[in-house]
Protein backbone atom coordinates (compact mmCIF):
# COMPACT_ATOMS: atom_id res chain seq x y z
CA UNK A 1 0.00 0.00 0.00
CA UNK A 2 1.16 3.38 -0.51
CA UNK A 3 -0.03 7.39 -0.70
CA UNK A 4 1.49 7.00 3.13
CA UNK A 5 -0.64 10.45 3.92
CA UNK A 6 -3.73 8.47 3.63
CA UNK A 7 -5.60 7.52 6.56
CA UNK A 8 -4.69 3.68 7.05
CA UNK A 9 -8.10 2.20 6.58
CA UNK A 10 -8.67 4.19 3.16
CA UNK A 11 -5.45 2.67 1.96
CA UNK A 12 -6.38 -0.44 2.80
CA UNK A 13 -10.05 0.20 0.86
CA UNK A 14 -8.41 1.28 -2.17
CA UNK A 15 -6.16 -1.93 -2.36
CA UNK A 16 -9.29 -4.30 -1.61
CA UNK A 17 -10.99 -2.36 -4.47
CA UNK A 18 -8.38 -2.84 -7.22
CA UNK A 19 -8.90 -6.67 -6.03
CA UNK A 20 -12.50 -6.06 -6.59
CA UNK A 21 -12.16 -4.36 -9.66
CA UNK A 22 -9.51 -6.15 -11.88
CA UNK A 23 -11.60 -9.80 -11.01
CA UNK A 24 -8.83 -10.79 -8.69
CA UNK A 25 -11.82 -11.89 -6.35
CA UNK A 26 -14.99 -12.69 -7.97
CA UNK A 27 -18.84 -12.34 -7.50
CA UNK A 28 -19.50 -14.66 -4.39
CA UNK A 29 -16.20 -15.73 -3.67
CA UNK A 30 -15.52 -15.34 0.34
CA UNK A 31 -12.85 -12.52 1.30
CA UNK A 32 -9.62 -13.31 2.97
CA UNK A 33 -10.13 -13.31 7.18
CA UNK A 34 -9.79 -10.30 8.94
CA UNK A 35 -6.49 -11.74 10.72
CA UNK A 36 -4.98 -12.33 7.46
CA UNK A 37 -5.76 -9.52 5.76
CA UNK A 38 -4.45 -8.01 9.19
CA UNK A 39 -1.34 -10.03 8.76
CA UNK A 40 -0.81 -9.13 5.15
CA UNK A 41 -0.75 -5.55 5.09
CA UNK A 42 0.71 -5.15 8.93
CA UNK A 43 -2.67 -3.61 10.34
CA UNK A 44 -4.70 -3.86 12.98
CA UNK A 45 -7.94 -6.08 13.21
CA UNK A 46 -9.90 -3.02 13.80
CA UNK A 47 -8.45 -1.20 10.79
CA UNK A 48 -9.68 -3.98 8.70
CA UNK A 49 -13.20 -4.46 10.44
CA UNK A 50 -13.46 -0.69 9.58
CA UNK A 51 -12.80 -0.96 6.02
CA UNK A 52 -14.93 -3.97 5.60
CA UNK A 53 -17.75 -2.36 7.07
CA UNK A 54 -17.62 0.61 4.15
CA UNK A 55 -17.17 -1.34 1.65
CA UNK A 56 -20.23 -3.63 2.52
CA UNK A 57 -22.53 -0.22 3.45
CA UNK A 58 -21.46 0.68 -0.12
CA UNK A 59 -22.47 -2.84 -1.71
CA UNK A 60 -19.61 -4.17 -2.66
CA UNK A 61 -19.44 -6.47 -0.52
CA UNK A 62 -22.07 -8.88 1.84
CA UNK A 63 -21.72 -10.67 5.47
CA UNK A 64 -23.33 -14.44 6.10
CA UNK A 65 -23.63 -15.13 9.68
CA UNK A 66 -21.31 -17.76 10.93
CA UNK A 67 -19.34 -17.81 7.09
CA UNK A 68 -17.73 -14.81 6.68
CA UNK A 69 -17.49 -11.93 4.48
CA UNK A 70 -18.05 -12.35 0.73
CA UNK A 71 -17.81 -9.95 -2.46
CA UNK A 72 -20.86 -8.99 -4.18
CA UNK A 73 -22.07 -9.65 -7.42
CA UNK A 74 -21.38 -6.46 -9.67
CA UNK A 75 -25.44 -5.81 -10.51
CA UNK A 76 -26.26 -6.60 -7.27
CA UNK A 77 -24.22 -3.47 -5.95
CA UNK A 78 -26.03 -1.03 -7.89
CA UNK A 79 -29.51 -2.21 -7.09
CA UNK A 80 -28.62 -1.47 -3.19
CA UNK A 81 -27.13 1.94 -4.54
CA UNK A 82 -30.30 2.65 -6.10
CA UNK A 83 -32.67 1.65 -2.87
CA UNK A 84 -30.22 3.36 0.12
CA UNK A 85 -32.27 4.07 2.74
CA UNK A 86 -32.80 6.78 5.53
CA UNK A 87 -34.58 5.86 8.74
CA UNK A 88 -36.86 8.07 10.40
CA UNK A 89 -37.63 7.62 14.18
CA UNK A 90 -39.77 10.33 15.97
CA UNK A 91 -41.78 10.26 19.02
CA UNK A 92 -45.35 10.25 16.78
CA UNK A 93 -45.69 10.49 12.90
CA UNK A 94 -49.43 11.18 12.06
CA UNK A 95 -50.36 13.84 14.96
CA UNK A 96 -50.22 17.22 15.87
CA UNK A 97 -46.84 19.01 14.44
CA UNK A 98 -45.11 15.80 13.09
CA UNK A 99 -46.69 15.00 9.84
CA UNK A 100 -45.26 18.51 9.18
CA UNK A 101 -41.25 17.59 9.87
CA UNK A 102 -41.93 13.94 7.78
CA UNK A 103 -42.91 16.15 4.98
CA UNK A 104 -39.99 18.23 5.01
CA UNK A 105 -37.57 15.17 5.29
CA UNK A 106 -39.43 12.84 2.77
CA UNK A 107 -38.91 15.69 0.21
CA UNK A 108 -35.06 16.45 1.32
CA UNK A 109 -34.38 12.70 1.11
CA UNK A 110 -36.16 11.98 -2.50
CA UNK A 111 -34.46 14.25 -4.19
CA UNK A 112 -31.31 12.48 -3.65
CA UNK A 113 -32.99 9.39 -4.92
CA UNK A 114 -32.88 7.43 -1.12
CA UNK A 115 -35.92 5.80 0.27
CA UNK A 116 -37.36 6.75 3.83
CA UNK A 117 -38.65 4.27 6.17
CA UNK A 118 -40.47 5.98 9.01
CA UNK A 119 -40.77 4.90 12.25
CA UNK A 120 -42.73 6.04 16.02
CA UNK A 121 -41.93 5.42 19.39
CA UNK A 122 -45.36 6.78 20.92
CA UNK A 123 -42.70 8.53 23.33
CA UNK A 124 -42.49 5.19 24.42
CA UNK A 125 -38.46 3.47 25.86
CA UNK A 126 -39.22 0.46 24.99
CA UNK A 127 -41.18 1.25 21.98
CA UNK A 128 -37.83 3.22 20.96
CA UNK A 129 -35.78 0.16 21.26
CA UNK A 130 -37.78 -1.88 19.25
CA UNK A 131 -37.64 1.02 16.29
CA UNK A 132 -34.00 1.05 16.51
CA UNK A 133 -34.03 -3.04 16.56
CA UNK A 134 -35.93 -2.84 13.51
CA UNK A 135 -34.06 -0.31 11.50
CA UNK A 136 -30.64 -1.57 12.59
CA UNK A 137 -31.49 -5.15 11.39
CA UNK A 138 -31.21 -4.09 7.73
CA UNK A 139 -29.11 -1.68 5.37
CA UNK A 140 -29.49 1.67 6.65
CA UNK A 141 -27.45 4.54 5.01
CA UNK A 142 -28.19 6.59 7.68
CA UNK A 143 -30.85 7.69 10.63
CA UNK A 144 -32.90 10.97 11.98
CA UNK A 145 -34.16 10.23 15.27
CA UNK A 146 -36.19 12.44 17.74
CA UNK A 147 -35.01 10.75 21.75
CA UNK A 148 -38.07 9.43 23.09
CA UNK A 149 -38.56 10.71 27.10
CA UNK A 150 -35.65 12.36 26.57
CA UNK A 151 -35.10 13.93 30.11
CA UNK A 152 -35.29 10.22 31.83
CA UNK A 153 -32.01 8.93 30.12
CA UNK A 154 -31.12 6.80 27.36
CA UNK A 155 -31.69 2.97 28.07
CA UNK A 156 -31.08 2.10 24.70
CA UNK A 157 -27.62 3.52 24.32
CA UNK A 158 -26.29 -0.03 23.53
CA UNK A 159 -27.98 0.65 19.69
CA UNK A 160 -26.54 4.02 19.25
CA UNK A 161 -23.23 2.41 19.99
CA UNK A 162 -24.07 -0.19 17.36
CA UNK A 163 -24.81 2.54 15.49
CA UNK A 164 -21.34 4.06 15.81
CA UNK A 165 -19.46 0.49 15.51
CA UNK A 166 -21.29 -0.02 11.64
CA UNK A 167 -20.40 3.89 10.68
CA UNK A 168 -24.23 4.45 10.50
CA UNK A 169 -24.13 8.49 10.99
CA UNK A 170 -27.53 9.56 12.83
CA UNK A 171 -28.62 13.16 13.67
CA UNK A 172 -31.09 14.01 16.38
CA UNK A 173 -34.29 16.32 16.23
CA UNK A 174 -35.92 18.16 19.22
CA UNK A 175 -33.79 17.27 21.62
CA UNK A 176 -30.26 15.49 21.68
CA UNK A 177 -29.26 12.35 24.26
CA UNK A 178 -26.44 14.36 26.48
CA UNK A 179 -24.04 11.37 26.39
CA UNK A 180 -24.61 11.20 22.88
CA UNK A 181 -22.39 13.14 20.36
CA UNK A 182 -24.08 13.45 17.02
CA UNK A 183 -25.27 16.58 15.31
CA UNK A 184 -28.46 17.59 16.62
CA UNK A 185 -31.48 19.84 15.61
CA UNK A 186 -33.41 21.60 18.56
CA UNK A 187 -35.12 25.29 19.09
CA UNK A 188 -34.26 27.27 21.92
CA UNK A 189 -36.62 25.90 24.40
CA UNK A 190 -35.40 27.26 27.22
CA UNK A 191 -35.44 31.05 25.46
CA UNK A 192 -39.47 29.99 24.37
CA UNK A 193 -40.29 29.47 27.38
CA UNK A 194 -39.19 32.82 28.81
CA UNK A 195 -40.71 34.42 25.51
CA UNK A 196 -43.68 33.33 26.35
CA UNK A 197 -43.86 34.23 30.13
CA UNK A 198 -42.00 37.99 29.70
CA UNK A 199 -45.11 38.51 26.93
CA UNK A 200 -47.54 37.94 29.89
CA UNK A 201 -46.17 39.70 32.50
CA UNK A 202 -45.49 42.99 30.39
CA UNK A 203 -48.93 42.43 29.99
CA UNK A 204 -49.42 43.06 33.48
CA UNK A 205 -50.29 39.31 34.38
CA UNK A 206 -48.69 38.17 37.95
CA UNK A 207 -50.64 35.19 38.27
CA UNK A 208 -49.36 33.06 35.39
CA UNK A 209 -49.95 29.25 35.29
CA UNK A 210 -47.05 27.42 33.23
CA UNK A 211 -48.16 23.87 32.29
CA UNK A 212 -45.13 21.69 31.05
CA UNK A 213 -44.82 17.74 30.12
CA UNK A 214 -41.24 17.72 31.77
CA UNK A 215 -40.36 13.76 30.81
CA UNK A 216 -39.34 15.81 27.50
CA UNK A 217 -35.64 17.92 27.58
CA UNK A 218 -38.17 20.33 25.53
CA UNK A 219 -40.80 20.87 28.74
CA UNK A 220 -37.55 21.10 31.13
CA UNK A 221 -36.12 23.69 29.08
CA UNK A 222 -39.51 25.81 28.70
CA UNK A 223 -40.44 25.23 32.07
CA UNK A 224 -36.38 27.12 32.84
CA UNK A 225 -37.37 29.48 30.94
CA UNK A 226 -40.22 30.77 32.53
CA UNK A 227 -38.94 30.58 35.37
CA UNK A 228 -36.06 32.79 34.55
CA UNK A 229 -39.03 35.40 33.34
CA UNK A 230 -40.23 35.79 36.82
CA UNK A 231 -37.13 35.88 38.04
CA UNK A 232 -35.70 38.50 36.00
CA UNK A 233 -39.09 40.29 36.52
CA UNK A 234 -39.05 40.26 39.83
CA UNK A 235 -42.59 38.65 40.43
CA UNK A 236 -42.81 36.39 42.92
CA UNK A 237 -43.98 32.36 41.66
CA UNK A 238 -46.55 30.82 43.53
CA UNK A 239 -45.39 26.70 43.27
CA UNK A 240 -48.55 25.79 42.28
CA UNK A 241 -49.00 27.54 39.56
CA UNK A 242 -46.13 25.23 37.90
CA UNK A 243 -47.82 22.29 36.75
CA UNK A 244 -45.64 19.38 35.60
CA UNK A 245 -46.69 16.41 34.17
CA UNK A 246 -45.69 13.47 31.96
CA UNK A 247 -46.64 11.67 28.95
CA UNK A 248 -48.99 9.09 30.23
CA UNK A 249 -50.64 11.87 32.40
CA UNK A 250 -51.04 14.21 29.64
CA UNK A 251 -54.78 13.56 28.78
CA UNK A 252 -56.12 14.47 32.52
CA UNK A 253 -53.38 15.85 35.04
CA UNK A 254 -53.52 19.61 32.88
CA UNK A 255 -56.86 19.38 32.42
CA UNK A 256 -57.75 18.64 36.34
CA UNK A 257 -55.55 21.42 37.72
CA UNK A 258 -56.77 24.23 35.27
CA UNK A 259 -60.12 23.47 36.39
CA UNK A 260 -59.32 23.40 39.99
CA UNK A 261 -57.27 26.84 39.67
CA UNK A 262 -60.19 28.18 37.67
CA UNK A 263 -62.52 27.59 40.70
CA UNK A 264 -60.05 29.35 42.65
CA UNK A 265 -61.69 32.91 44.07
CA UNK A 266 -61.60 36.26 41.51
CA UNK A 267 -58.83 37.84 43.43
CA UNK A 268 -56.78 34.07 43.63
CA UNK A 269 -57.70 33.07 40.21
CA UNK A 270 -55.08 32.94 37.42
CA UNK A 271 -54.77 35.57 34.92
CA UNK A 272 -53.28 33.57 32.69
CA UNK A 273 -51.64 30.31 30.77
CA UNK A 274 -48.32 29.37 28.92
CA UNK A 275 -49.05 25.46 27.47
CA UNK A 276 -46.58 23.42 27.11
CA UNK A 277 -47.74 23.13 23.04
CA UNK A 278 -50.83 24.05 21.19
CA UNK A 279 -52.51 21.00 21.33
CA UNK A 280 -52.55 21.18 25.43
CA UNK A 281 -53.44 25.10 24.78
CA UNK A 282 -56.60 23.56 22.49
CA UNK A 283 -57.67 22.04 25.41
CA UNK A 284 -57.33 24.20 28.25
CA UNK A 285 -59.45 26.14 26.06
CA UNK A 286 -62.49 24.22 26.89
CA UNK A 287 -61.71 23.76 30.53
CA UNK A 288 -62.14 27.71 30.56
CA UNK A 289 -65.64 27.94 28.67
CA UNK A 290 -66.66 25.05 31.13
CA UNK A 291 -65.35 26.98 33.63
CA UNK A 292 -67.47 30.08 32.48
CA UNK A 293 -64.77 32.54 31.63
CA UNK A 294 -63.87 33.43 28.29
CA UNK A 295 -60.09 33.98 26.49
CA UNK A 296 -59.20 36.45 26.81
CA UNK A 297 -61.22 38.66 28.07
CA UNK A 298 -60.65 36.37 31.62
CA UNK A 299 -57.85 34.46 30.94
CA UNK A 300 -55.14 35.04 28.29
CA UNK A 301 -53.34 31.87 27.12
CA UNK A 302 -50.02 30.70 25.32
CA UNK A 303 -49.33 27.93 22.75
CA UNK A 304 -46.09 26.78 21.58
CA UNK A 305 -45.14 25.41 18.10
CA UNK A 306 -47.42 27.73 16.03
CA UNK A 307 -49.13 24.01 14.66
CA UNK A 308 -52.30 24.26 12.99
CA UNK A 309 -54.45 23.99 15.67
CA UNK A 310 -53.08 27.55 17.01
CA UNK A 311 -55.65 29.26 14.26
CA UNK A 312 -58.51 25.88 14.13
CA UNK A 313 -60.92 27.39 16.91
CA UNK A 314 -62.83 30.69 17.37
CA UNK A 315 -59.99 32.05 19.47
CA UNK A 316 -56.81 32.20 17.24
CA UNK A 317 -53.47 31.27 20.07
CA UNK A 318 -50.78 33.42 20.36
CA UNK A 319 -47.81 31.01 20.11
CA UNK A 320 -44.19 30.04 19.80
CA UNK A 321 -43.19 29.33 16.30
CA UNK A 322 -41.60 25.62 15.86
CA UNK A 323 -40.18 25.39 11.97
CA UNK A 324 -41.23 22.12 11.74
CA UNK A 325 -40.94 21.20 8.08
CA UNK A 326 -37.43 23.15 7.96
CA UNK A 327 -36.39 21.47 10.69
CA UNK A 328 -36.76 17.88 8.51
CA UNK A 329 -35.12 19.23 5.28
CA UNK A 330 -32.40 20.79 7.47
CA UNK A 331 -31.38 17.01 9.35
CA UNK A 332 -31.85 15.35 6.10
CA UNK A 333 -29.13 17.64 4.67
CA UNK A 334 -26.76 17.35 7.85
CA UNK A 335 -27.43 13.92 7.53
CA UNK A 336 -26.04 14.25 4.07
CA UNK A 337 -23.02 15.71 4.41
CA UNK A 338 -22.52 13.00 7.55
CA UNK A 339 -22.78 10.12 4.71
CA UNK A 340 -20.93 11.70 1.58
CA UNK A 341 -17.79 12.84 3.19
CA UNK A 342 -17.98 9.44 5.30
CA UNK A 343 -18.15 10.75 8.55
CA UNK A 344 -14.95 13.14 8.05
CA UNK A 345 -16.81 16.12 7.82
CA UNK A 346 -18.96 16.91 10.95
CA UNK A 347 -21.45 19.31 10.80
CA UNK A 348 -22.63 21.55 13.33
CA UNK A 349 -25.75 21.51 15.50
CA UNK A 350 -28.17 24.17 14.45
CA UNK A 351 -30.70 25.93 17.03
CA UNK A 352 -33.72 27.48 16.00
CA UNK A 353 -34.55 31.22 17.62
CA UNK A 354 -38.24 31.15 18.41
CA UNK A 355 -40.59 33.67 18.05
CA UNK A 356 -43.61 34.85 18.88
CA UNK A 357 -46.61 35.41 16.89
CA UNK A 358 -49.60 37.58 18.56
CA UNK A 359 -52.80 36.79 17.76
CA UNK A 360 -56.13 36.92 19.85
CA UNK A 361 -55.67 34.48 22.60
CA UNK A 362 -53.58 37.45 25.55
CA UNK A 363 -54.87 40.70 26.07
CA UNK A 364 -53.32 43.76 28.67
CA UNK A 365 -54.57 43.56 32.09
Amino acid sequence: MKEKSLPKYIQLKKEILVWLDTGKLQPNEQMPSENEISEQFGLSRQTVRQTLGELEKEGRLYRLQGKGTFVADARESESRVETQTIGLITTYISDYIFPHIVRGTEAAIRAKGYRLLLSSTDNDKGRERESLSMLTSQPLSGLIIEPTKSAEGNPNLAYFLALNNRRIPYVMINARYPEISCPSLVIDDEEGGSTAAQHLLELGHRRIVGFFKTDDQQGVLRLKGFMRAHQQEGCLLQPEFVVAYRTEEKAEKPIAEAARLLDLPEEERPTAFVCYNDELALQLLEVIRQAGLTVPQDISIVGFDDSPLATASEVKLTTLVHPKAEMGEDAARMLFELIESGGALIPESKTYKPSLIMRESTRRM
